[in-house]
């Protein structure tokens, strides 16, 4: 299959690229800067594409690729492929489900006792020698905190079993109630941070998601509250995210996801009440060779006539 164009965005996994470059003619899109002459001269043999949340499968790129027949994303989230275009021009979409939930939802547990026990804040403490000056302040304690989650999807579901053994009451808010979930369900995200400590936002980012966490409802949370964000970045208003925690009207974030990857508000940076991590929560070496498994078991899939492994369109 060394004759099949595919076209690779962004670099994303060293063993990814490494089996596509022995299965396919692999394009690394990032090494051409001129990106129309590189389309203009090579379109034609492309005939699958792999993004990932930091790049676009967007209506002008497919529209470029005449002969585009697969879309792989390198994540679970489908917001950065243009679901509507590939299902006008019959073009097959997979992602990369299930095999991030368990590091996902360790990273969201890890984030909320990161802020809370401040243990960032404490590291920092004993290297530069302050711990012999006198004991860290005191913390607060996540056992037994209300976990509010936004989206009871896999992640989700896989935070709140976790957050369980912490003896945390569980609420959640989804499009719908769940038939076959015991915790307590809000039919407004405002209604919920009402009634949380810890607001989780884990939910699939589409318009009507898009800064679901707001002012009205960082308020709702109030000043003891926490919010922890393993979703996308646009669920939250970044600029009233910034204000609240500036001014003591949100207790700490934990952020794993931002509006504008890799750029990060500066304000963050000289915040003691928020841990802001580069987008690593699917980021450990089992998890990402298992996602690149289900992006080569898609191809192959696909350009050998089979049943594909995560197909979503």
């Amino acid at each position: 299959m060394e004759s099949i164009g595919v076209l690779l965005g962004v670099s994303m996994n060293e063993y990814l690229e490494q089996q596509l470059s022995k299965r396919y003619n692999l394009f690394r899109f990032w090494n051409f800067p001129d990106k129309t002459q590189f389309l203009s001269q090579n379109a034609n043999s492309i005939r699958a594409l792999i993004v990932n949340s930091f790049i676009s499968a967007d209506a002008s790129l497919i529209d470029a690729l005449p002969n585009l027949e697969i879309v792989a994303t390198f994540s679970v989230g489908l917001d950065r492929v243009d679901l509507g275009k590939c299902k006008e021009k019959g073009i097959k979409v997979t992602n990369t489900p299930d095999v991030l939930t368990d590091d996902v939802a360790d990273l969201a547990i890890g984030l909320m006792l990161a802020v809370l026990r401040k243990i960032p804040q404490c590291d920092r403490y004993v290297r530069a020698g302050l711990w012999k000056k006198g004991d860290f302040r005191l913390t607060t304690r996540f056992t037994g905190k209300k976990v509010g989650i936004i989206g009871l999807g896999r992640i989700g579901a896989a935070i709140a079993k976790r957050a369980e053994a912490f003896d945390c009451p569980i609420a959640y808010h989804s499009r719908t109630k769940r038939p076959d979930s015991n915790y307590t369900y809000y039919p407004s995200v405002h209604e919920l941070a009402s009634n949380c400590d810890i607001l989780v936002v884990s939910c699939a980012l589409t318009e009507e998601t898009r800064h679901i966490v707001n002012r009205e409802v960082i308020d709702a949370l109030g000043p003891k509250g926490v919010l922890i964000n393993i979703g996308r970045g646009p669920h939250v208003d970044e600029q009233e995210l910034v204000k609240a925690l500036i001014e003591g009207r949100l207790a700490g974030a934990g952020l794993d996801v931002f509006d504008n990857e890799p750029h990060v508000p500066k304000e963050m940076f000289k915040l003691d009440n928020v841990v802001i991590l580069p987008h690593v929560a699917s980021g450990t070496v089992e998890t990402r060779t298992n996602m690149a498994n289900l992006v080569l078991g898609n191809l192959e899939g696909h350009f050998n006539g089979k049943p594909l492994l995560t197909q979503v369109v």
